[in-house]
């Protein structure tokens, strides 16, 4: 059976809100490591990666605040993930903020450009578009940006992670969930030629259809599909423990839905788990749900 490596990463430099450090305690704290090991997976948790906290760094810039020091951590984050991938693990990216992908999507496109010759499915399952930019962003806070890093736009401190950039093609890149975009971001969004599937899709044709087509865009022609999963695509009332809710939300079997529909195409090659807020939270609820969803991603049946 394969192994599964735990990757922490505390970093809440990218948001507003504090707290978001805090969100890989909250996962192990729900057993997320023995659950998964109950499964039959061998579980080796990598601890914590280092990350600097708001009160002890200056800023520098307003319009992608505390970007050096993101850009940072997500380079290590890339070197860990893709250690893991090398090995033959399935890295567990645990935030912290959404900025962590930026490392945790390289090291998958990176993996699958060296060992398969092939690019990376991405589906990013997420109430937010995260395709801002230093440029079009209101608010400076960078972990409303990685996305556009990731498809080879700004921030260039988070795109050049790695070797090669762009890290994911439009065609191979699919946002699920979506319901809060800027005006500004829904012109950069449209213009990506990204695949969108919005709240009013999902409540149009299912779950089930719009997570099959999902799989398949990311799927086909790629090395196998990284899951970039913010815990703000469900809805605040089964997940109140993140720092930007949006109601109306992905419900409880919606969002076992898409992980069981991924761990079935069995193309599921790492996968991140971001911006579980325990000072928001309702006795761990957001943590526990997140650590179900991640055994329905790696296979756990009903029957």
């Amino acid at each position: 059976m394969k192994a599964l490596h735990l990757i922490g990463v505390p970093l809440d430099l990218g948001g507003n809100r504090r707290g978001v450090d805090m969100g890989p305690s909250a996962f192990r704290i729900a057993g997320l490591g023995e659950q998964l090991a109950s499964l039959g997976y061998t579980i080796a948790d990598k601890g914590d990666l280092p990350a600097p906290i708001p009160e002890t760094q200056d800023l520098r810039d307003e319009h992608k605040k505390y970007i050096r020091d993101i850009a940072k951590v997500c380079t290590k984050v890339y070197q860990t993930a893709l250690e893991s991938l090398e090995e033959g693990a399935m890295p567990i990216v645990l935030g912290g903020d959404h900025s962590v992908a930026a490392g945790s999507v390289a090291a998958a496109a990176a993996w699958a450009k060296q060992s398969k010759e092939l690019p990376i499915g991405l589906l990013w399952v997420d109430a937010h578009g995260d395709m801002n930019t230093p440029a079009t962003s209101l608010s400076g806070n960078v972990h409303g940006m990685p996305l556009a890093a990731l498809l080879g736009q700004e921030p260039a401190e988070l795109a050049k992670i790695g070797t090669f950039s762009p890290k994911v093609l439009p065609a191979h890149t699919v946002i699920i969930g979506v319901r809060n975009l800027d005006e500004r971001e829904k012109v950069a969004v449209r213009d990506s030629h990204v695949h969108v599937f919005t709240m009013k899709d999902i409540d149009r044709q299912g779950i089930a259809s719009i997570v099959e087509q999902a799989v398949n865009l990311a799927g086909n022609g790629t090395a196998g599909i990284h899951v970039s999963w913010d815990m703000d695509v469900c809805d605040p009332g089964i997940a109140p423990g993140v720092g930007t809710p949006v109601k109306g939300g992905l419900d409880y079997r919606e969002a076992h839905m898409v992980m069981e529909i991924v761990a079935d195409a069995g193309l599921l090659t790492s996968f991140d788990l971001v911006e579980v807020n325990p000072t928001l939270d309702v006795r761990n609820a957001t943590a526990q749900l997140g650590t179900e969803l991640a055994l329905s991603a790696l296979g756990m049946k009903i029957l």
